[in-house]
């Protein structure tokens, strides 16, 4: 006779009745089966639909309404609603490992779009991002840190993609996603800080000499280039003064 004890395996939760309705509806609606403003099914409707009681029903519209996917006008019946999109909430870049991972979303997003912009940048276009990196120079030679004359480089290439939603993206991030503004690199690296920003211009150059050239595989790799660069270089800082985890100070 086998005396071993056999592990008890944890039993999951089954997924109640409610909340399965609730699953199937909330699918339809963003899908686009069930468009916003279009009526849902009459309880008894979804009752003999779903095989399932009243009371169930009513828990499951309960729950897709505490989601916001639907709305109920009484006498009138239930209506879906659009799907609110996520947002990205800045305010948890508080350390250097999430400065990070911001980088990465960043070269996953802009080398596409320098791509797209130097085929399709307008030659006023081509004149504001020469102005903005001439405004980074400028400040770094003064002492300052140049954050506005970044994100202006940056937001141009979102524009010149002439794709709304490069932009409306870009604005969203704003220019917190520039590393300066959530912590002072100069301070954990070795290398002057300016020094350090002067060379980040000269990656920026090289970025916008392809777009002028209209050479969106040249445009692309240099904008990976940069900001690849850029997390490499905050990882090589923090590993020598902080660790990644530490909350950023500014």
């Amino acid at each position: 006779m086998n005396n071993e004890k056999t592990a008890v395996q944890p039993r999951r939760r089954p997924v109640s009745l409610a909340q399965e309705v609730m699953n199937d509806l909330a699918e339809r609606i963003r899908s686009g089966r069930y468009r916003p403003g279009d009526k849902l099914p009459t309880e008894p409707e979804l009752m003999v639909e779903q095989g399932v009681s009243r009371t169930v029903v009513r828990e499951a519209m309960s729950r897709l309404q505490a989601a916001g996917l639907v709305e109920t006008r009484h006498g009138v019946g239930t209506f879906a609603r659009a799907p609110s999109a996520p947002k990205l909430d800045l305010t948890t870049v508080v350390t250097i490992r999430d400065v990070l991972a911001m980088l990465e979303l960043r070269i996953s997003l802009e080398t596409e779009a320098a791509g797209l912009a130097a085929q399709r940048r307008t030659e006023e276009q081509l004149g504001l991002m020469r102005e903005a990196l001439a405004a980074f120079e400028q400040g770094v030679r003064n002492g300052e840190r140049s954050i506005e004359a970044d994100f202006q480089f940056h937001l141009q290439i979102a524009l010149a993609t002439h794709n709304k939603y490069f932009e409306e993206f870009y604005r969203h991030l704003g220019p917190t996603t520039i590393p300066r503004t959530r912590i002072d690199i100069s301070k954990l690296s070795l290398e002057p800080g300016q020094d350090y920003l002067l060379r980040t211009n000269r990656e920026h150059e090289a970025i916008l000499d392809a777009i002028y050239r209209q050479d969106p595989q040249a445009a692309s790799a240099a904008m990976r280039m940069h900001l690849t660069n850029s997390r490499e270089r905050l990882k090589r800082a923090s590993e020598n003064s902080a660790p990644v985890d530490l909350p950023i100070q500014n």
